[in-house]
């Protein structure tokens, strides 16, 4: 081993070789220099030359110029690796320059006599030129060489939108990138100061007006938008721009790495579908929020879902007693769990399996850890399959929620926040009616707390019971509240990952109708709500998002495909399978009998009970949950009648969409 290190410290590197004779040329650089700027100052005349300043330059300049290779050397000038020369190379360049004719002007100014002031200035010009030279010309024509093969070789042509300081580095790392063999071929910019101007060689061809025309014109196929500081809405209309177009267009994700200095190609993201619902997303002050959980022991039902783990992740951050992850489907748990571990390791962090259909499970956990606040996002959510299985939905949805509520309740939870959702609004499916039988729950146990009747309210078990509501009299302080919102983008089972996979396949995308709509949220801000909602919460309230304008889901596939690069109905095609069964056409936030109330944050109302009739209703919930566990096959009947606003789908959406046929003919609908 000891061998092998002495060997390697003797031999000779190919860069040392070339040092040498980099050397070589500085020392006949710097003397060549000094000679013409005296030769230049008289008149390039050779004899014009005063023998006084040539005996001086003679004595003097030939040893300097060997000395200067020594202050070269310690500016780091023969160290550098050529192919990659850049600013820091000129700078140690210059450096070395000035620092060699500085200490060249005075010592020959005091060692022999002053010479023309035009001998030091031109001396130190022509100096650093010839010094730069070698050192930046094997980078140049790697540069030049690169740019020929790149232009050869071109897989793409890019478009870059925003000629900034996110545009130049997305530029910098496609020209000198190996993997990547696209080309820059234009900026688009807003600032009409830039326009007819470069980026290092690339010119700014105009704003946002001109983006059609200059990809024709510079035939572009990838749009690249590099404005992290632009908002939503003009995002919004930039992209509804390069949508238009036939290429494939991506983002940066946003400011931080611009600050961070990481613009890079590799970094760059597929514009989701995000920025084309037209609002900006939800800053809600969650200020309240943190510190009402700081210091809490908080139970996440479901807590491996879409929704419970963005739950378990913001309130892993805000330094809780105890977080409780509850749910069916270990695998899901077991993967937040490893995330909350590794980016928490001092969170005191519960992952208990169970189902919220077992009440002695639940009455386990609660008698064991106390939580004080439950996030209850359990559930069957898929209407389809919900349809297929009406029994397991009310069994789940509606009984798994009155089990966890009743738990809650008798031992002395603080607050109890029910996810729900816009179907639970008229329902035409099983799903969402059982949704509306859990918002209904809720309301009534908020309802009999308040009466001081919580022995009104029976205990629903199927396995033995337990100390009844009554004997827990006096730690009953729950507040329960309902939390609405529409189709969370992202989640499991979301439209868009559907159609990204379809899409990736080559088509072709399915959408149920051409008419069919939805509003959509995103998961943090849907998490948001939820977790406000805890706040706000007097007892029995519904809150609901001012989620903005709803969104047709055939409009939402045709823009995922524009922006993949493919062109809807020719390189992608768009199939219209037929609503499935219990779906509709139009969602509701809130039926016509709600009204709204405002809460501190505009963006978020609460709904206003419908009042009903809760003695009745909790007797119903009984025969329900008999009826389920029997695999009834009258199970919608029976729902029907305890929830009325429970319509068949299938006539829901026949009256839809004549009401639509009749508006859009103009014709008024026969009486």
């Amino acid at each position: 081993m000891t061998e092998n290190k002495n060997r390697r410290a003797h031999r000779i590197e190919h860069w040392q070789i070339i040092a040498v004779f980099l050397m070589i040329y500085d020392v006949i650089a710097v003397a060549m220099s000094y000679f013409c700027a005296l030769w230049v100052r008289f008149d390039c005349q050779y004899s014009a030359i005063p023998s006084k300043y040539w005996k001086d330059f003679l004595y003097f300049v030939p040893i300097w110029a060997v000395i200067s290779v020594a202050i070269f050397r310690l500016w780091g000038m023969y160290r550098g690796i050529w192919r990659y020369s850049s600013y820091s190379e000129l700078m140690r360049t210059t450096a070395g320059s000035v620092t060699s004719s500085v200490l060249h002007s005075v010592l020959i100014s005091i060692i022999f006599d002053r010479m023309p002031l035009s001998y030091y200035f031109f001396g130190f010009i022509l100096q650093s030129g010839l010094l730069l030279i070698p050192r930046f010309s094997y980078r140049f024509a790697l540069l030049m060489r690169t740019a020929v093969r790149r232009d050869d070789a071109a897989e793409g042509r890019v478009m870059i939108i925003g000629a900034g300081e996110a545009g130049r580095m997305l530029l910098r790392d496609i020209n000198t990138s190996k993997e990547i063999r696209d080309k820059v071929v234009c900026f688009i910019d807003d600032n009409s100061n830039k326009w007819d101007r470069y980026v290092e060689g690339v010119p700014v061809a105009g704003g946002r007006d001109d983006i059609l025309v200059n990809v024709k014109k510079y035939n572009a196929d990838k749009i690249y938008i590099a404005i992290p500081s632009a908002s939503v809405e003009d995002k919004k209309e930039i992209i509804g721009i390069c949508n238009e177009t036939d290429c494939e267009v991506k983002q940066i994700p946003g400011m931080v790495d611009l600050v961070r200095g990481r613009v890079t190609v590799s970094q760059m993201k597929d514009v989701s579908i995000e920025d084309l619902l037209g609002r900006e997303p939800i800053k809600a002050d969650m200020s309240a929020v943190y510190e009402y959980i700081n210091n809490k022991v908080v139970l996440v039902t479901g807590g491996g879902g879409s929704i419970g783990s963005e739950l378990c992740r913001q309130i892993a951050k805000h330094s809780p007693k105890m977080l409780i992850i509850f749910d069916v489907y270990e695998n899901n748990a077991y993967s937040i769990q490893l995330e909350l571990r590794e980016k928490y390791p001092n969170l005191h962090l519960e992952t208990l399996i169970g189902s919220v259909r077992d009440s002695r499970r639940l009455y386990q956990i609660f008698e064991e850890f106390r939580p004080q606040i439950v996030y209850h996002a359990a559930a069957h959510k898929h209407v389809p399959l919900m349809e297929d299985s009406p029994c397991e939905a009310i069994k789940n949805n509606a009984i798994g929620t009155y089990k966890t509520a009743y738990a809650a309740m008798v031992h002395g939870c603080e607050r109890f926040v029910l996810i729900s959702t816009d179907k639970a609004v008229n329902p035409t499916n099983i799903m969402g009616a059982s949704k509306r039988l859990c918002e209904m729950i809720i309301q009534s146990f908020d309802a009999k707390i308040k009466a001081g009747r919580i022995e009104d309210i029976p205990q629903l078990y199927t396995h033995g019971s337990h100390k009844p509501a009554e004997s827990f009299s006096g730690r009953v302080r729950t507040e329960f509240v309902a939390v609405r919102f529409g189709n969370v983008l992202g989640s499991n089972g979301s439209v868009i990952p559907v159609f990204r996979k379809q899409i990736e396949q080559g088509g072709p995308v399915t959408v149920t109708h051409p008419d069919i709509i939805r509003y959509f949220m995103t998961i943090p801000e849907a998490v948001g709500l939820v977790m406000l909602a805890g706040t706000y919460a007097k007892g029995g309230e519904i809150f609901v998002l001012d989620m903005g304008s709803p969104v047709k889901i055939d409009t939402l596939a045709r823009n995922l495909i524009k922006l993949s690069g493919f062109k809807p109905d020719v390189d992608i095609k768009i199939v219209y399978s037929g609503l499935r069964p219990g779906e509709k056409l139009y969602e509701e936030k809130l039926m016509a009998e709600e009204g709204l109330k405002k809460t501190d944050n505009d963006l978020i109302h609460i709904g206003c009970p419908i009042p009903f009739d809760t003695d009745s209703f909790l007797q119903q919930l009984k025969g329900l949950m008999d009826a389920a566990y029997a695999n009834r096959k009258d199970i919608r009947e029976r729902v029907a009648a305890v929830v009325s606003t429970y319509k068949d789908a299938s006539i829901v959406n026949k009256t839809a969409a004549l009401s639509q046929e009749f508006a859009e003919a103009g014709v008024e609908e026969d009486q």
